[in-house]
């Protein structure tokens, strides 16, 4: 019986160890798990962020672009004014006049005839203010402050 042990013993010590150095390396293998997953959600994390910023800047810009676009394409119109005094005489009295003609243009391209307005002129009285009072395109009505010009 005794050398039955002699000859078993060496494969228990065998198996022992075997067994024993599988339990540790499945540790190792935990833990390099654990590590892969660790720097795996932190990449993750940073794609997310980083997709959420480009999300937001790419939002941003198109609405950039969008309002540039409108802003350009509304400065393509202008409001060309002309306006001159005209005075009628009757046999009693004499009545001064400023006609307001205005044209609406795109680009060089004009969108509507001549309107015109005739506007009685009391003494010493502003032309100026008179004539953007009955201006039906107003430069703000056209969203753009230069758009208008004015010519006599």
């Amino acid at each position: 019986m005794e050398p039955l042990i002699w000859i078993m013993m060496p494969a228990f010590v065998a198996a022992g160890s075997a067994l024993l150095s599988f339990y540790i390396m499945q540790a190792r293998m935990e833990v390099a798990i654990a590590k892969e997953r660790e720097v795996l959600a932190t990449a993750k994390a940073t794609i997310d962020s980083h997709e959420k910023i480009l999300t937001e800047k790419i939002r941003a810009t198109e609405e950039g672009t969008k309002r540039e676009a409108l802003n350009e394409f509304l400065g393509d119109f202008r409001v060309e004014e002309r306006h001159y005094m005209r005075e009628s005489k009757s046999l009693f009295a004499s009545k001064k006049s400023m006609v307001l003609q205005e044209r609406l243009y795109f680009r060089n391209i004009p969108l509507s005839n001549w309107v015109e307005h005739e506007l009685t002129v009391e003494e010493g009285g502003d032309l100026g203010q008179l004539a953007k009072a009955c201006s039906i395109f107003s430069a703000k009505t056209l969203g753009d402050a230069q758009g208008s010009k004015l010519l006599t």
